[in-house]
């Protein structure tokens, strides 16, 4: 039913945790394969990814390329794309399962998850609320929060391209906000140094912008 595609480079600490939010999924047949794409690891991630089963993908750095290389190697009809970082809440894939049932039978949509993070203190609760706020006001989430599509609309809008940064938000502003759907379960991260509102809102305005990816990264 789903492939999961997961971008990795040195993702050592982090692959193990993610993996174990899909065993659930996978025993259940939900998810049918899962694929590893990596840049260049030089740590254990590709021996984590063996030992997990996963079908490993060598690709050149860069995280729209490799989940563009990902999904062209996923036998599924839907595809899951998952940080590394993240791990679905348990009983995502019941919703995940309802969720693709429906969309079976009507126009082709995508979904993604709520954004959380690993972490109990009030700035952790503040950006979660921002988070999902701007999913739901400007139909705009991070790539944190895993993106679960039909491969026939992921190959009807382009796919990934081969951006330095804001791949995520290329592909979410091509599927559309009336192709987009948020669902319950959560997309748990560990915590990470915040990026201030205005920031983020600053470089989606210069994507917007068709300013070069390669200085977004930059930035």
């Amino acid at each position: 039913m789903i492939s999961v595609v997961i971008p990795t480079v040195n993702s050592e600490r982090l692959l193990p945790r993610c993996f174990d939010s899909l065993i659930t999924a996978a025993v259940r047949g939900v998810v049918r394969d899962v694929i590893v794409c990596d840049a260049g690891s030089t740590d254990a991630t590709l021996a984590i990814a063996d030992a997990a089963g996963a079908h490993v993908v060598h690709a050149r750095k860069g995280r729209g390329l490799q989940l563009a290389q990902g999904a062209a190697a996923a036998k599924s009809d839907w595809l899951l794309f998952l940080h590394p970082q993240t791990a679905l809440e348990p009983g995502w894939e019941v919703e995940a399962e309802s969720f693709i049932s429906q969309a079976v039978m009507e126009r082709p949509r995508a979904a993604v998850f709520r954004f959380a993070l690993e972490d109990f203190g009030g700035e952790a609760r503040r950006a979660e609320l921002k988070a999902n706020l701007r999913t739901s006001l400007f139909a705009l989430p991070y790539g944190d929060q895993g993106l679960l599509i039909p491969k026939r609309l992921y190959q009807k809008i382009g796919g990934y391209r081969a951006l330095a940064d804001m791949e995520d938000a290329d592909l979410v502003r091509r599927i559309g906000r009336r192709r987009l759907v948020g669902l319950r379960a959560r997309a748990v991260n560990i915590a990470r140094p915040p990026m201030s509102a205005w920031r983020g809102l600053a470089l989606l305005l210069l994507h917007a912008l068709r300013v070069p990816s390669g200085v977004l990264a930059r930035l």
